[in-house]
């Protein structure tokens, strides 16, 4: 028995030496350059075919091939995907889900490439480098080890390789070659990879799937170790290794012990399942490339073509009928990524083993061996299958709620590996197995019939899913999580819905291919071919159910008329080149044709000229003015460049904006009444020039001065109420409104210069260029002023006590408490890291405290999640931008008023109305529009719910002194009507001028409290 036990340890020894070898390479790699590399597999089974043709094929002597690979080719492998693949990304930004897509590109196009250039098969002469004895293996790995903790810790390299890792822009402009550092990181990555492959060759089958596949199963050592310590990855694999040897003694009886007995020979596949599911995660801060996020255009009549050519087979014969049959079903499984990649935003690896399970599940049902059920037709059988898969959408929706971008890659990834290894590949459960095809669709023409029916069913309910409120939802999640959840869609329940809808629709796919295939064929549905359908949806544009259709057909049609591998080839391509076309191959396409599109420019003589002259007159000076509360044309936004999606169109269209609002001037004054409600208007009075700036001025009547446009006049009374008028108060009260008035400066402080404004300490800005800041003047200050008793003694809307918040050991909130009272203005300053945005967090519900209570009116939601809030009436705005990019304009205040449920159907409307949104600007998709515009769409959507309580987050970041004056009538506007304004700003003349009350916050504690003349008075400029 000593003798096995010693026995086993050695040979887990040496299994879990490979092990150690891959998550020293994927660490290494990782900290040099941030990437996961998916494909260190493939470049372990390329280095594998490499010795074996030197050795094998051309009859070189081993040591001198085995020194050619892994000196020479595998590290130029690792340079060559730095300096072709990741750097290009990482110069862009480093978007850490573009490098996963590329990596996995990569993967997928190495396979390709060696199932083209070796073939399919699997070779077992693949020349021994060391000899099965572990402890020379062992040798190796710990001196590796050793070799790279050291040079990472104690030398200049690996400071150098940290920096670079934690900012890489930052790292070069200290002076650190970034791209040496990367490179040498890949080099030393890819060696290790090769080593790997060529230790594990003899002893594993030598293919193009299963060799990648199989190390990248034990990807689970570099997870546990947290893509950081060495040790720890050399140990976990260690153990792993020797635990999986000696449970092969163990050999159980019963119903479970094949299921044991499958579980003690994948020990590696159940760690990575662990890691990935459990233990804390790496990489959660992304989201999914345009490609998959891009509306791409569908070019005119792409859909008729796409109908031909799906009815073209009903004329083929013999195998290319059989062939073509594959094609729909694939089609359907590929649109089940479109639903949770596409339009969910979510990275999912794992969609082949619902495929999987949804052809077996036919064959067991349609066989009369699933438990507890009895044998069913096949059409009923592929019903009930998908019925059953459904649920299992669970599996990767449920780790998806607290996931994103690599960590969520991960765990897909290991429920796809988990599947193949413990379901597909277990005899018990697929021996003898046969798929038959339903009753009078025997025949391949009769079968592919059916299948063009329930392909249209499967577009159908995609398109369903894709459009109308719940589509808006996907869009919204996908775009911007936080922000979705701001506007009140409920996330984590969307995610769940969003994979169980993906599961099923795969599972229907998978069903029709393995009745195509007349067979339950477990190779069909490899974790491989997951990550093969998943890069080829994402490069064809993911959300584009045209792209799903065109992509089955290419990787059906390119693997039988050629060569295998030429598809996974071709994808791999496509998917390495989507640092340089984000927007994939069509948008690639686009940009060469207009390149290559003469362009002739018409050139008028003098007289030509002056008739034209004559005949378009030059724009009046309220034609050139900008739309209310907008930004001029050349602002540019964070969504926005040069040349960007609907760049060229914004001017045009804010400039018709502009000019249709001084047609409708005349009913914004009700509209920003509907919105803001009577009170508002009453302060407005019949005489304000609601919102709409200058151009709406003429039109209402008002007296108001230029918001935008050349020079900017003084401003005037806007929203503020004249002498004498009655303006707005809490039921029972009334107060007469004084005279405006100026405010004046603070004793011992000189006037603020025009063009400056004071700022919050540690939370300067540049002062606008365009002239002199109006904030302090429009709106009526005084109003606000003599409304600010009246409003302390309205109820308490929002109320905190003793809030309490930690990162880790530090304290960011420690005991604040505050109330917001209807109808005020409250204001919270302080230097930058005093604690603002975590309380945000904490009364918006993305952050739960550890201590304290947030009462909404008399109710306790400090548990409740950001999405209910909303709901309930707390509306928040984000300091960086949170808009959703792909909806158009419309789209985004649109889900603002669905998620806060409001009835109203014309909410939407006034809310477009108020902020200048509505004519050719509300068709506009978000993405390519001004920052001023887009804090309008962000305020809009907030304001179309109907919130109670509203919180700002740096409202007026981005934006000039003419926009930040409009939106401050706004925000006194629904303050009238009786909605609670909680603002964070650092621009102390908009506090001075807007706010009720103003808490200083330092150190995670109020400091100070009280009427803003007072308390910044004492802040000091």
């Amino acid at each position: 028995m000593s003798s096995l036990t010693y026995d086993l340890t050695l040979a887990g020894l040496s299994v879990g030496s490979a092990a150690a070898l891959t998550g020293i390479g994927l660490i290494v790699t990782y900290r040099a350059t941030g990437v996961l590399n998916f494909a260190h597999g493939a470049i372990a089974m390329v280095c594998a075919y490499a010795l074996r043709q030197c050795v094998v094929e051309w009859g070189w002597p081993l040591w001198p091939a085995a020194a050619l690979t892994l000196v020479f080719l595998a590290p130029a492998i690792g340079v060559a995907l730095e300096r072709f693949v990741f750097r290009p990304l990482a110069v862009l930004g480093g978007d850490p889900a573009q490098t996963l897509v590329a990596s996995i590109g990569v993967f997928v196009l190495l396979i390709g490439g060696a199932a083209l250039l070796w073939g399919q098969g699997a070779r077992d002469d693949a020349p021994e480098l060391v000899s099965a004895d572990p402890w020379g293996q062992l040798a190796v790995v710990l001196v590796l080890a050793a070799g790279v903790g050291a040079v990472i810790r104690w030398t200049r390299f690996g400071r150098e390789l940290r920096a670079v890792v934690d900012d890489r822009r930052l790292a070069v402009l200290g002076g650190i070659d970034a791209d040496r550092v990367a490179a040498a990181g890949w080099a030393f990555g890819a060696f290790t990879a090769g080593l790997t492959g060529v230790l594990l060759a003899p002893y594993v089958r030598l293919d193009p799937y299963g060799l990648p596949l199989l190390v990248m199963e034990v990807v689970a050592v570099a997870v546990a170790a947290r893509m950081r310590s060495l040790p720890v990855a050399v140990l976990v694999a260690l153990g792993v290794g020797v635990a999986q040897s000696q449970l092969t003694r163990l050999h159980p009886a019963g119903w479970g012990g094949p299921l044991l007995q499958t579980a003690g020979a994948n020990l590696f596949v159940v760690a990575l399942l662990v890691a990935a599911l459990a233990l804390p995660r790496v990489g959660t801060r992304d989201a999914l490339p345009r490609t998959a996020t891009a509306r791409v255009p569908t070019p005119p009549g792409a859909w008729i073509v796409a109908v031909v050519l799906f009815l073209l087979p009903l004329g083929f014969a013999g195998s290319d009928l059989h062939t073509s049959v594959q094609v729909p079903a694939l089609g359907v499984v590929l649109l089940s990524l479109v639903v949770v990649t596409g339009r969910g935003g979510q990275i999912s690896l794992g969609q082949a083993a619902y495929a999987g399970l949804g052809a077996l599940f036919t064959a067991l049902l349609a066989a009369g061996r699933f438990p507890g059920l009895p044998r069913l037709p096949e059409l009923a059988a592929l019903a009930v299958s998908v019925v059953l898969v459904a649920p299992l959408g669970l599996l990767t929706g449920w780790p998806a709620i607290s996931r994103r971008g690599l960590a969520l890659a991960l765990a897909t990834f290991a429920v796809g590996v988990g599947v193949s290894r413990f379901v597909f590949a277990q005899p018990y459960a697929t021996s003898d197995l046969g798929l038959g095809r339903p009753a009078g669709f025997d025949g391949d023409r009769a079968y592919y019939v059916l299948e063009l029916v329930l392909l249209f069913a499967a577009l159908l309910a995609t398109r369903a899913l894709r459009g109308g409120r719940t589509g808006r939802a996907l869009a919204a999640m996908r775009d911007h999580e936080a922000g979705a959840s701001a506007a009140g869609v409920p996330v984590p329940s969307l995610k769940l819905q969003a994979f169980v809808a993906g599961a099923a629709l795969a599972a229907l796919g998978g069903g029709m291919l393995g009745m195509g295939l007349r067979a339950f064929d477990p190779g069909a549905y490899d974790p491989v071919r997951g990550l093969l359908w998943f890069a080829a949806v994402v490069v064809l544009g993911a959300d584009s159910t045209l792209g799903a259709l065109a992509a089955a057909a290419l990787l059906v049609g390119l693997d039988a008329g050629a060569r295998g591998g030429v598809a996974a080839a071709l994808i791999g391509v496509l998917a390495v080149l989507i640092g340089r076309f984000p927007g994939g191959p069509y948008e690639a396409w686009r940009t060469a044709t207009q390149r290559l599109r003469p362009h002739h420019t018409t050139q008028l003589t003098q007289p030509g000229a002056t008739v034209r002259a004559r005949l378009r007159p030059a724009p009046t000076p309220m034609a050139r003015r900008g739309t209310p509360m907008g930004p001029t044309p050349a602002t540019p936004g964070p969504c926005a460049g040069q040349g960007g999606p609907g760049g060229g169109r914004t001017a045009r269209a804010e400039g018709d904006a502009a000019a249709s609002v001084a047609d409708a001037a005349s009913a914004a004054g009700a509209d920003a009444a509907s919105v803001a409600g009577d009170a508002a208007a009453r302060v407005a009075g019949a005489d304000a020039a609601p919102v709409a700036g200058d151009a709406a001025a003429p039109a209402a009547g008002a007296e108001a001065a230029p918001v935008a446009g050349d020079g900017a006049a003084p401003a005037a009374k806007s929203l503020s109420a004249r002498p004498g008028e009655r303006v707005a108060a809490p039921p029972g009260e009334h107060l007469e409104a004084p005279a405006p008035e100026k405010p004046a400066a603070p004793p011992g402080e000189k006037p603020a210069a025009p063009g400056r404004r004071r700022a919050a300490p540690g939370g300067a800005r540049a002062a606008s260029p365009q002239g002199p800041s109006t904030v302090g003047s429009v709106g009526g200050g005084g109003v606000g002023r003599s409304l600010a008793g009246v409003r302390r003694s309205a109820p308490v809307v929002l109320a905190v006590r003793g809030l309490q918040a930690r990162y880790g050991g530090f304290t960011a909130l420690d005991g604040v408490g505050l109330d917001v009272h209807r109808g005020q203005v409250a204001a919270v300053i302080g230097p930058n890291g005093a604690g603002k945005s975590t309380l945000f967090d904490c009364l918006a519900g993305t952050l739960r405290p550890a201590r304290g209570q947030v009462l909404l009116a008399d109710r306790d939601i400090t548990r409740l999640p950001a999405h209910t809030r909303t709901r309930l009436g707390i509306a928040r705005t984000f300091q960086q931008l949170a808009v959703f990019p792909s909806l158009t304009v419309a789209e985004n205040v649109r889900v603002g008023a669905e998620q806060g449920r409001v009835a109203d159907p014309g909410a939407v409307d006034r809310a477009l109305r108020l902020f200048g949104l509505d004519g050719p600007l509300r068709t506009l998709p978000a993405a390519g529009l001004p920052t001023g515009t887009l804090r309008r769409v962000e305020l809009a959507r907030a304001l179309a719910g109907s919130p109670r309580v509203l919180l700002l987050d740096e409202p007026a970041a981005g934006l000039d002194s003419a926009e930040v004056a409009a939106m401050a009538r706004v925000l006194k506007a629904l303050a009238a009507d009786g909605t609670a304004l909680l603002v964070v700003e650092h621009d102390l003349d908009l506090v001075a001028d807007l706010a009720d009350v103003v808490h200083v916050m330092t150190a995670g504690r109020i400091v100070a409290s009280g009427p803003p003349d007072r308390v910044l008075d004492e802040v000091g400029p």
